[in-house]
């Protein structure tokens, strides 16, 4: 059997020559093919039909280029309408701008004027300024110069009362010393200028009854000054005098005090402006401060 492949091959290679010598082979061969293939006839009539279509495709598509050609005038008409609106507009807008720029320019040769004016004053004010700095300068020095012999007008005047005051006490002492005035009011004195002096602290005069004659060897009433500042406890002696007997005694006045409140005293502080010699000692020994002046007492509880 011939494969289909090779025959294939040999009808297309000798079909042709066979249909042109073989007249019987060509008419067998129309038989076959007549009802894939129209008559004559018949495809004039298609021809003519497609002719017709044509025609009318045509006209059609001439319709609808006229249609197109009518709306791109119209389009064009109205697009020329519109560009000269925007054209006229476009001018006018021009012309405001113009006008604007015009004003601007005004405006911008006014404000280098006002700028150039006001250049001019802020000169004039920075001079002005600088002038008033350098007089503002030397009345600050003035100033400073006139505090400071303020200040020591002021600490002068501070001296000379304390000085007065020194010598008022002093004077008072020898007088309460000398039985010329009242102990108690001198102690009064020098416990209102500790007050004064140092702000916050009390002075309180305490009297207690020693039944038993711990402080004296026999029962008495013991005198004593306390002194508080900020909750802490001064057990302090302000006299006119103290001699060294007095010292002892206000040792163990204070130490009564202790025992009698259970209460620790912080320091112990004597206030006088006559004090024996041998009586510091003594102080020294006991672990008690000695003040001649009040202000000098006061200078330690601020």
């Amino acid at each position: 059997m011939v494969e289909r492949g090779l025959f294939r091959e040999w009808l297309t290679q000798e079909l042709p020559q066979l249909l042109r010598e073989d007249p019987s082979l060509r008419a067998v061969l129309w038989d076959m093919l007549r009802p894939y293939f129209a008559d004559r006839q018949e495809t004039e009539s298609r021809f003519e039909q497609m002719l017709a279509e044509l025609r009318q495709l045509r006209e059609d598509s001439d319709r609808r280029w006229q249609e197109m050609l009518r709306r791109l005038e119209a389009a064009e008409q109205a697009w020329q309408r519109k560009w000269e609106e925007n054209q006229r507009r476009w001018e006018e807008q021009q012309r405001r701008w113009e006008e604007n720029q015009r004003r601007w320019e005004e405006q911008q040769r006014r404000w280098e004027e006002n700028q150039r004016r006001w250049e001019e004053q802020q000169r004039k004010w920075e001079e002005n300024q600088r002038r008033w700095e350098e007089q503002q300068r030397k009345w600050e020095e003035q100033q400073r110069k006139w505090e400071e012999n303020q200040e020591i007008l002021r600490e002068l005047m501070r001296e000379i009362k304390r000085l007065d005051r020194r010598i008022d006490i002093t004077i008072g002492a020898l007088g309460a010393r000398w039985g010329l005035h009242a102990e108690s009011a001198f102690r009064n004195a020098l416990a209102a200028i500790l007050q004064e002096v140092a702000p916050g602290v009390q002075v309180l005069r305490v009297v207690e009854w020693d039944d038993r004659g711990e402080v004296f060897g026999r029962p008495d009433q013991v005198e004593l000054d306390l002194i508080l500042k900020n909750g802490d406890l001064i057990i302090g002696e302000i006299k006119s005098s103290m001699s060294k007997a007095d010292m002892y005694s206000f040792e163990r006045k204070a130490r009564f005090y202790e025992r009698r409140h259970k209460q620790k005293a912080k320091r112990l502080m004597v206030i006088s402006p006559m004090v024996e010699p041998q009586a510091h000692e003594v102080a020294r020994q006991l672990g008690i401060e000695v003040y001649t002046h009040a202000e000098d007492a006061a200078s330690t509880l601020q």
